[in-house]
């Protein structure tokens, strides 16, 4: 499978971002970790913050955005940093 393939897979729900993370472990590749990274990220926010009445569901929808702006990325075979928060992600999340 090839690491476009994997990137878009693990957009595809938390169940996706899993299977991409186990094929990626076996055949490690730049843009697949780059993207798990992510949406890791993109997925922990929407959750920590989803639980906030009024502002944590403002949060969620710019989640989602930068979800779709991800994907989009993914699709396209490009890294795509999420705005503001992806060199975070890349840098908390190193170890994937």
């Amino acid at each position: 499978m090839d690491d476009k393939t994997k990137a878009v897979i693990a957009h595809i729900t938390i169940v996706g971002w899993i299977i991409a993370l186990v094929i990626n472990i076996q055949e490690k590749e730049e843009m697949t970790s780059y993207y798990l990274r992510q949406l890791l990220g993109l997925y922990l926010t929407g959750l920590v913050f989803s639980f906030i009445p009024y502002i944590g569901w403002i949060i969620s929808l710019i989640v989602f955005v930068f979800w779709i702006l991800s994907l989009v990325g993914a699709i396209q075979g490009e890294k795509k940093e999420s705005p503001v928060v992806g060199p975070y992600f890349q840098e908390w999340f190193s170890g994937l």
